[in-house]
């Protein structure tokens, strides 16, 4: 039940960005493919990849502390170009060449709504 109010909850942000609810589905499982085997199915940075000697802690995306320290700009750069992008791990790889524009600002929009914040602006 729990992912269906995420998926709708997506979806209605999705709406207020003129971005298709099919759309949304796509991040949804573009997240899930991508992101949640070290960002967790949740987004908070506890996915199955990350055991004990995991070199690095991924990043807790509903953290709205933290989350609100990056601009969505920070987050893109990211996506694109890896946890280097922003002087974080190697272990964060670079996506740019692998998702699509839409596919990158639909994990931006997906990240705002787990940490339920807006970032840094500008």
């Amino acid at each position: 039940m729990k992912k269906i109010l995420n998926l709708a909850a997506f979806a209605a942000l999705a709406s207020h960005f003129a971005v298709a609810p099919a759309a949304a589905a796509d991040t949804i499982q573009v997240f899930k493919f991508y992101c949640a085997q070290c960002h967790g199915l949740e987004g908070k940075g506890d996915g199955p990849n990350v055991t004990k000697d995991f070199p690095v802690s991924p990043r807790n995306f509903t953290d709205a502390k933290e989350m609100d320290k990056l601009s969505d700009a920070d987050i893109k750069n990211v996506i694109l170009d890896g946890g280097p992008a922003m002087s974080k791990s190697p272990m964060m790889p670079p996506w740019g060449k692998t998702l699509t524009a839409e596919q990158v600002d639909g994990l931006i929009m997906h990240l705002r709504q787990l940490c339920n914040c807006k970032g840094k602006q500008g």
